[in-house]
């Protein structure tokens, strides 16, 4: 069956030790249970055109070790893109930066986490807004996800529905009109990828107060937080 693909727009790459497992996009590809001729890749940081949103069943915004608040260049085209596609209710799903690239794109505030850096697995409570939300619907009121961030979504786009947040983060996902969806946990991480972020972290978790063995300790599966992808890709293409 020939079906429409999905883009991932690529905004980083995977810290050094955890590469020989592939780029962002192959972690998501395979968490969303998409095949290779399924999607199409744009590296926005080496300065791939972005095409036109309409070719394709949505879009899938990768993490990224920048900043969001630096205001790159590729970012902010990336996010002027971003906005138009929302903007003509294109099924969009942002992961990490691709969350906070989202939230920036369409009038949101991004800063550091006063919180400080949130790492490891997570406890994500739902909020009540999720109960009827496409994506999130059915999920238990709490449940474990991957993280691993030092900046966050300080106010979310106006009119958005804040649907989970965790100890350390009040905007952990959010829906923008029908069909755009942020989550700052990574939904295409496996414990693997997530104890491979702590240790290349364990520096910086030091420096906000905590402890990167106990942090990788307490590293384990999130199995409802990765069924995310696969929801959206069945929302974008049942719509």
């Amino acid at each position: 069956m020939n079906r429409t693909p999905f883009l991932i727009l690529e905004t980083g790459q995977p810290v050094a030790s955890l590469r020989r497992y592939g780029r962002f996009p192959h972690w998501i590809r395979v968490a969303a249970g998409l095949d290779a001729d399924e999607t199409v890749v744009v590296d926005v940081v080496k300065g791939d055109e972005l095409p036109d949103h309409r070719d394709f069943a949505g879009v899938i915004i990768s993490g990224s070790a920048a900043y969001v608040t630096d205001r790159a260049d590729w970012s902010e085209r990336s996010a002027h893109w971003l906005r138009a596609a929302a903007h003509e209710n294109r099924p969009v799903f942002g992961i990490c930066y691709g969350h906070q690239l989202l939230a920036h794109a369409l009038g949101g505030e991004v800063a550091y986490n006063p919180a400080g850096r949130e790492s490891g697995t997570i406890e994500l409570a739902l909020e009540p807004s999720a109960v009827d939300d496409p994506l999130f619907a059915g999920l238990p009121a709490r449940f474990p996800a991957h993280a691993t961030h030092l900046q966050t979504v300080l106010r979310a786009p106006e009119g958005a529905a804040i649907l989970a947040r965790s100890a350390q983060d009040n905007c952990h996902a959010f829906r923008w009109g029908q069909q755009a969806w942020g989550v700052q946990f990574h939904p295409e991480f496996a414990t693997h990828h997530m104890r491979g972020y702590v240790r290349a972290r364990a520096e910086c978790i030091s420096r906000h107060g905590g402890c990167a063995r106990s942090v990788a300790r307490g590293v384990s599966a999130a199995p409802l937080a990765r069924q995310l992808l696969r929801r959206f890709v069945r929302q974008a293409r049942n719509n």
